[in-house]
């Protein structure tokens, strides 16, 4: 009698391994992984910007226009860098109509070795992050394209 494997038990042996691999793979949900990374690096760049922005007003005296410019209380820009004060679209919608950027990397450049931008690419001069003051001097830095839920710090 000879000694070996038979078709048939090869194939039902790669078909238990192939099902476990699927299983395995739908486990891990690599896109899902990616995003989450994506997603963790926003929640850093937030920070950054917000604590950069907060030295910057603490250095400054409390002064909160040398660092944010003739920023309007209530509104939400884009943060961008490169650009002039006027003329690009708000990528975030919280304010209604509004087209006005904020330039931070001349009054952050000390704070921040470069403005931080959404790691699935953006236009240039873009960041896809926002900052926004409420009436009682609150600020709020949020991603513009967060994929999972929505990511925001305020101080």
């Amino acid at each position: 009698m000879k000694k070996g494997f038979t078709l048939i038990e090869i194939l039902v042996v790669i078909a238990i391994l192939s099902i476990i691999a699927v299983v395995v793979f739908v486990a891990l949900n690599p896109a899902q992984r990616f995003s989450d990374a994506r997603d963790s690096r926003r929640v850093n760049d937030v920070n950054s910007i917000l604590t950069a922005v907060h030295e910057c007003i603490v250095d400054s005296g409390g002064d909160m226009a040398t660092c944010v410019g003739a920023f309007t209380s209530g509104n939400t820009y884009e943060v961008v860098t490169g650009a002039t004060a006027t003329g690009c679209d708000d990528v975030c919608t919280g304010a209604t109509g509004d087209t006005s950027c904020l330039v931070l990397d001349t009054t952050l450049g000390s704070y921040l070795k470069s403005i931080p931008t959404d790691p699935s690419g953006v236009a240039s001069g873009h960041t896809e992050y926002s900052i926004s003051i409420d009436a009682n001097n609150l600020v709020t830095v949020a991603a513009c394209s967060a994929e999972g839920t929505p990511i925001e710090a305020s101080r």
